[in-house]
């Protein structure tokens, strides 16, 4: 009797060890892909000041994903670099209009675009769209016009309209499209649906489909580990009970 247990615990061992075998190879390849899939993809970035408060704060910490600027859409958040702004630093400020739209405020208390009022969710809570007002501005091709979701403290295209250029800045000067901020861990940032009236809006990028594959090839790691030594302790328990069970000279 105790050696038809032994096999049987013998047989279901090789089979567990080789499920939890595969197990431990297929999450590390999930885990250690995710991780160089979101290097690849995404880039990190800490935001000095409140220019986007409240969608994001002073310290918070970012995910922007790596795109060219000429997949930018209305709406977007981004990062880019432009030295007529000051220091060659990134900055982070959303897109409200882009080449050939016409962008102004204020129209009730709300921006416009190509004449259509935007809703903008985003903005702090009974805060207009801008407290000074923007003469109407058609935006050159190739370029687009940013704005701070802080409107009375962000220094935006706002700041910039004598320039060349009316405050716009070139499609070129992007470096990303933030998707995320993750300390504090707020998460995915809301779409722009009030931009849904003037064109299609931007697709997330991958860092859900990132973040399932870690956590799915953690959790695999973790459990294949694990089995083996549960499985011996288990397999320990059934020979003991069954050597008690047995009567003494049997064989």
């Amino acid at each position: 009797m105790s050696g038809t247990t032994r096999r049987t615990d013998e047989g279901h061992g090789r089979l567990g060890n080789m499920l939890s075998g595969l197990a431990v190879a297929l999450g590390c390849v999930l885990f250690l892909g995710g991780f160089g899939w979101g290097a690849f993809v995404y880039r990190p970035y800490t935001v000095p000041t409140d220019s986007m408060s409240p969608t994001i704060t002073a310290g918070d910490r970012v995910l922007a994903e790596r795109v060219d600027g000429s997949v930018v859409k209305r709406g977007d958040v981004v990062v880019f670099r432009e030295k007529s702004w000051g220091e060659d630093m990134p900055l982070v400020k959303r897109v409200v209009a882009v080449g050939g739209d016409k962008v102004a405020c204020c129209t009730a208390g709300k921006l416009t675009v190509n004449g259509k009022k935007i809703d903008e969710a985003y903005l702090p809570k009974g805060q207009d769209a801008e407290a000074m007002g923007i003469p109407e501005i058609t935006v050159p091709e190739g370029r687009l016009f940013l704005l701070g979701d802080e409107r009375s403290g962000s220094l935006d295209s706002t700041a910039h309209l004598t320039e060349a250029g009316r405050g716009t800045v070139p499609r070129s000067s992007v470096d990303a499209r933030v998707d995320a901020v993750v300390w504090p861990m707020n998460g995915m940032l809301a779409r722009p649906t009030g931009f849904e009236t003037l064109g299609s809006l931007s697709s997330p990028g991958p860092l859900r489909l990132i973040t399932a594959a870690i956590i799915v090839g953690a959790v695999l790691v973790l459990g294949g580990g694990a089995y083996g030594p549960i499985a011996k302790r288990m397999a320990t328990r059934r020979r003991t009970t069954a050597a008690v069970r047995e009567p003494a000279g049997a064989r």
